[in-house]
């Protein structure tokens, strides 16, 4: 069984790896940012709520957070998982750290793409423009980087600290297929029977 955490900032990459490990070891890929997207269809009150937070570029809570991340690893717990996107926050990581331990399950591996801002602004806009991202509108990149920078990085710094012989940091600026080749060698390393 085996647990990631991707780490890195708005438009880094992050997500598409994910996808992309996710799919290479047929475990789940838990994404905070589609899971709250998800959640605005479906109209209720969370929703207006989480509607005016998103839209505003800022960031959910961390009990709303904790409580959506804890169900969904419920289900994944004994199966293995990859993050993306929480924890966001250091109250998030100690939620997380607490849920691990009572499972008697741990993390296997960290990632953290790295990327510039300049190149991360011109790939969101160019994102916003194929699919159509309401979210993707320069005011809110700015946003969403400076509180990826004052929250997250602080989250991937400690785990750094913490957990230094698990945490990889990767070349955002690369092509997607060179990131993947990357984590994928990483990963082979212990994973000797993994499909890649």
């Amino acid at each position: 069984m085996n647990n990631i955490i991707f780490f890195g900032p708005p438009g880094a990459g992050k997500g598409t790896q994910a996808k992309l490990i996710s799919e290479s070891l047929n475990i789940a890929h838990l994404s905070t940012g589609d899971i709250l997207r998800n959640k605005l269809l479906e109209n209720d009150n969370l929703a207006n709520e989480l509607k005016e937070i998103m839209s505003a570029g800022n960031l959910v809570s961390d009990d709303i957070l904790n409580s959506i991340v804890s169900t969904r690893l419920n289900k994944e717990v004994n199966k293995g998982f990859i993050l993306d996107g929480y924890p966001r926050t250091l109250k998030q990581s100690d939620f997380l750290d607490k849920f691990l331990f009572a499972t008697s399950n741990s993390i296997n591996y960290i990632f953290n793409i790295q990327i510039n801002f300049e190149i991360l602004k011109h790939r969101i806009l160019k994102r916003s423009t194929e699919e159509g991202r309401e979210d993707d509108k320069i005011e809110v990149i700015e946003t969403r980087y400076n509180e990826y920078l004052n929250s997250t990085q602080k989250v991937s710094d400690f785990y750094k600290d913490k957990y230094s012989d698990i945490y990889h940091e990767i070349d955002g600026s690369l092509q997607i297929q060179e990131i993947t080749q990357k984590i994928s060698q990483i990963l082979k390393k212990s994973w000797k029977t993994a499909n890649f």
